[in-house]
């Protein structure tokens, strides 16, 4: 019985002495839960021998900085069937290198934004479907991108051109279409886009100038100088007798707005192709003879309601601008005008419309290949319009429609264009809308009706490099720094480049007016391709406008070329340089041109900041010499300007490391 008592209190004693069990399993680090959330999903057939005994740092194809936190992920060749979900991954915020390839994942690729060091992404050799997620184009940390062998659709994002570290993009055997974007990334050493149905022409730029065909095999719509392969969907401008390219524009529009509301405009269905346009001619017809007195009346309240809210927006916008100016002072002088001719003409434009009910007019708002309708000509009528400016080509209003989307639309001045037939202009309009680059303002839809003709593109809410440079009449032009002109002169020589190589067409009426600022200050060139449908018509010409037209052209049946751009590029260079307009540069030689540059600058020394801005005046200089034959082309332009910059960089370089 005392032994019993012994050992009993011997036991309790012993117990109260141990430890606490600790009855609940260890919490897993937040790294590891990240990735057991993405094997949850994406290993059906539990592949992954993952567990939370060990430390994740262990786990198979995981490793980890001294932190514990992951830095690579490799997952191949472990036949994974299952997707790859959003906000998995995403969390692990040190991850450098991600390799998914030679699974059988589906689903579409989730945004990786989370992912700001990523340096390589392999999801190549599965099953992803959809599009390539815009997120991908913000890392821009990020190397090597493959993503072949794939089913993914639709277009390749033109801001790939942002990844500018990138040296390794492979995209081939999927299903992307439209255009390839202008890679000119000088890091990009492998690159593939085969197998796929990308269409129209190659970008020649100096990047994938550097790729062979096989490059781009097995797109049987590409074509251009690269792929070698002609392209002809251009339209007849550029037949036996155009080696060059097609006809320019000069002076001023005679008509006034038209933009205005037709709540009866039931029966103008919009069309996207020309076939289906030709099935529907005679309802057209018909409902466009019903609703025309309707559009007519309206037309005559809108423009006067436009015309009031348009100055009072003018007003306001130049009231709070500082130091980028927008198009506010260049719509004041425009509506100036406009209200002084708006009574005679309005009354003329009644009367045109009037006869063309006789001739029984209809028109379809077709929307450029590869674009989605995302409104009709119904609500383009209805739209808030607002005077933006009259060009030589065209007047220009910015439409607000009522899903809120805000347009840029030109009307086409009729007598410029009256010698253009409806098929002529339906062709380059299905050309021109398939120019994409980051430096050309896309155009989105046209619109035609016997005289009338609209183009549609997207709205640049920071106005033009005209506004920029000049601001309004009070306000002292100053030249740009330097590095601006440098970047801005880069921008317009890409776009035109890309105009001039992949398409074989030219701008035609390059100025400064016709530079647009994008929503990150990009250069985009806006009114090209448009010249080869007008008549020329100098007489009256603004001097400025007519200080762009190179020698060649001044004769009026001398079509614009490629060459003539150039001319044009280097005016607007002088001009950029010093916020002097183009009808006040002197006509120098060479030397006298630099010291007269220096001088508008207020520049007395010669050190290496002077020195890139002398090479910059040689550029303007070398592209307005009196020969077309002596001038470089736009691409040996972009050559010149990349050396200035690598200079620039090298420079900096050299600096830092001092």
């Amino acid at each position: 019985m005392l032994s019993s008592t012994c050992i009993f209190i011997f036991l309790t004693f012993y117990t109260l002495t141990l430890p606490p069990l600790n009855l609940s399993s260890p919490r897993p680090e937040p790294e590891a839960l990240s990735i057991i959330s993405f094997k949850s999903k994406a290993d059906l057939h539990n592949k992954l021998p993952y567990t939370t005994i060990s430390t994740h740092c262990k786990w198979l194809g995981v490793q980890c900085d001294p932190n514990g936190k992951v830095t690579r992920l490799i997952l191949e060749n472990l036949t994974l069937t299952g997707t790859f979900e959003p906000n998995t991954l995403t969390r692990l915020d040190q991850l450098r290198v991600l390799s998914l390839q030679s699974n059988s994942l589906t689903g579409p690729i989730p945004d990786l934004t989370p992912l700001i060091n990523l340096k390589t992404l392999f999801l190549d050799h599965n099953l992803f479907t959809g599009s390539i997620p815009p997120s991908l184009t913000s890392l821009h940390r990020l190397r090597t991108l493959d993503l072949s062998f794939n089913k993914l659709t639709g277009p390749l994002p033109v801001h790939l051109t942002n990844l500018d570290r990138l040296n390794y993009l492979r995209l081939d055997s999927n299903h992307f279409t439209g255009s390839i974007p202008p890679l000119n990334q000088s890091s990009l050493q492998i690159f593939n886009v085969s197998s796929n149905q990308l269409t129209g022409p190659v970008p020649v730029t100096s990047t994938l100038a550097n790729f062979s065909t096989s490059s781009f095999e097995s797109n049987p719509g590409l074509c251009g100088v690269i792929v070698r392969t002609q392209c002809n969907f251009i339209g007849p401008f550029f037949g036996k007798n155009s080696s060059s390219t097609p006809p320019s524009s000069p002076p001023r529009p005679q008509s006034p707005p038209s933009l205005g509301q037709s709540a009866q405009l039931q029966a103008i269905k919009t069309a996207t192709h020309s076939n289906s346009k030709k099935n529907k001619r005679l309802a057209l017809i018909l409902g466009f003879s019903a609703a025309v007195t309707v559009f007519i009346i309206s037309i005559m309240c809108v423009m006067i309601s436009i015309n009031s809210s348009s100055e009072k927006k003018k007003r306001n916008s130049v009231m709070s601008s500082s130091e980028i100016m927008d198009m506010a002072a260049a719509a004041d002088a425009a509506a100036d005008v406009i209200r002084m001719e708006e009574a005679n003409e309005l009354e003329q434009k009644v009367k045109k419309l009037q006869e063309g009910i006789a001739q029984g007019r209809s028109g379809n708002l077709i929307f450029c290949a590869g674009e989605t309708q995302v409104y009709t000509l119904e609500q383009l009528m209805r739209a808030s319009a607002e005077l933006l400016g009259r060009g030589t080509i065209a007047t220009t209003y910015k439409a607000v429609l009522d899903n809120r989307l805000i347009v840029c639309v030109k009307r086409l001045d009729a007598v410029r264009l009256s010698g253009t037939s409806k098929e002529t202009f339906e062709r380059h309009m299905e050309a021109v809308g398939g120019l994409r680059h980051p430096n050309l303002v896309p155009l989105r839809a046209y619109f035609q009706a016997k005289d009338e003709r609209l183009l549609v593109y997207d709205y640049q809410p920071n106005g033009s490099l005209f506004s920029l440079i000049h601001g309004s009449k009070s306000t002292r032009a100053k030249p740009l720094h330097w590095t601006s002109c440098l970047k801005i002169a880069e921008d317009v020589a890409q776009g035109l480049s890309y105009i001039h190589q992949a398409w074989r067409l030219v701008h035609g009426n390059l100025k400064l007016t016709n530079v647009l600022l994008g929503s990150d200050f990009e250069a985009c060139l806006s009114d090209y391709c448009l010249s080869v449908l007008t008549e020329r018509l100098l007489e009256g010409t603004d001097p400025d406008s007519a200080a762009y037209e190179p020698p060649e052209t001044r004769k009026l049946n001398q079509q614009p070329t490629t060459k003539s751009d150039v001319y044009s590029f280097g005016v607007l260079l002088l001009e950029l340089l010093t916020g002097k307009p183009a009808a006040e540069h002197p006509h120098l030689m060479p030397d006298e041109m630099v010291t007269w540059v220096k001088s508008v600058r207020g520049i007395s020394g010669g050190d290496a900041e002077d020195n890139r801005l002398i090479m910059l005046v040689e550029v303007a200089i070398v592209c307005t010499v009196s020969s077309p034959e002596k001038r470089p082309t736009m691409f040996q332009v972009i050559k010149m300007i990349q050396e200035i910059k690598e200079a620039v960089v090298a420079e900096e370089l050299n600096v830092t490391s001092e």
